[in-house]
């Protein structure tokens, strides 16, 4: 399968503490909010966030189609790490896309440097289009999700 496979690698800066910006990632009613990309919604979201702990979220596209996601967390270390796999599914639950995703925060002062590593691979020959607008949902999911830390740590 072409282009089957896709790491991608952020780092942004945030105008929050570590601490907060962690509680963004974790807190399922923040995630549901923030962590999206635009015209997205996150109607559903359920985080068990230790080790071995389930993730589930539904994401509704713009034009009202759902996507779930399945994933567990493999290593939690507040607040500066994070590691979880991600299986978007289809209607009948089976993975289309193996994900997995660390996201590592650095304190910078009162600032949090936020690192996302991310690396998916289509299981499916269809979700290979799904890979292609990943960069850009990491992008808009990130810049919502530091600006709800933002937020937090100005309110």
């Amino acid at each position: 399968m072409a282009d089957a496979d896709r790491e991608i690698v952020m780092t942004r800066v945030l105008e929050a503490p570590r601490a907060r910006v962690f509680d963004a990632w974790i807190d399922p009613a923040q995630l549901g909010r923030s962590g999206r990309a635009q015209g997205f919604a996150n109607p559903v979201c359920v985080a068990d966030v230790r080790p071995g702990g389930r993730l589930f979220i539904r994401m509704r596209a713009p034009d009202g189609t759902l996507y779930p996601m399945r994933g567990a967390f493999l290593e939690v270390v507040p607040p500066q790490r994070l590691v979880f796999t991600s299986f978007p599914v289809d209607q009948d639950g089976n993975p289309q896309i193996d994900g997995r995703v660390t996201v590592t925060l650095e304190a910078e002062g009162e600032a949090t440097r936020l690192r996302l590593h991310a690396r998916a691979v289509a299981l499916v020959p269809y979700a290979v289009r799904f890979l292609e607008g990943a960069d850009a949902g990491w992008t808009q999911s990130l810049d919502r999700l530091g600006m709800a830390a933002e937020a937090l740590a100005a309110g």
